[in-house]
């Protein structure tokens, strides 16, 4: 299981690379990997909205089950990566690089406290297959 340390992370699985006030999101390799085949994405959002922290801005569908994708942070939607959406497999062999899911622009910089690092989502997944 790949958890880069450099990224914040969330108990659904969703990760966060913070760059200044520019955060960037997306699911991570645990998430891909417990999902299987991902084969479509769908976003709920568009460029310019602004949307608060555990709000779904998105789903992830598998072989196996479709799955909501969270705001980790309040934010202002950057950017979209409209390209998951005729590549979505990308996601299974490339989650924290040309899968990322959304740019936003951080709104709410204290919300990234409440954030596992990696250490803790790497306990966090063990817990959950014990």
């Amino acid at each position: 299981m790949n958890i880069p340390k450099d990224l914040k992370y969330t108990p659904n699985d969703e990760w966060l690379r913070v760059e200044g006030k520019k955060g960037t999101i997306g699911i991570t390799d645990y998430a891909q990997d417990q999902l299987s085949d991902i084969v479509f994405i769908e976003y709920t959002v568009s460029p310019g909205d602004e949307i608060k922290k555990g709000t779904a801005f998105g789903t992830v569908e598998s072989v196996k089950a479709a799955s909501d994708i969270y705001l980790p942070v309040s934010g202002k939607v950057l950017a979209i990566n409209e390209g998951l959406q005729n590549a979505p497999e990308t996601v299974n062999s490339d989650p924290y690089g040309k899968a990322w899911m959304i740019e936003i622009e951080l709104t709410e910089a204290g919300e990234l406290e409440g954030l596992l690092d990696a250490a803790g989502y790497e306990q966090h997944c063990k817990e959950r297959d014990a």
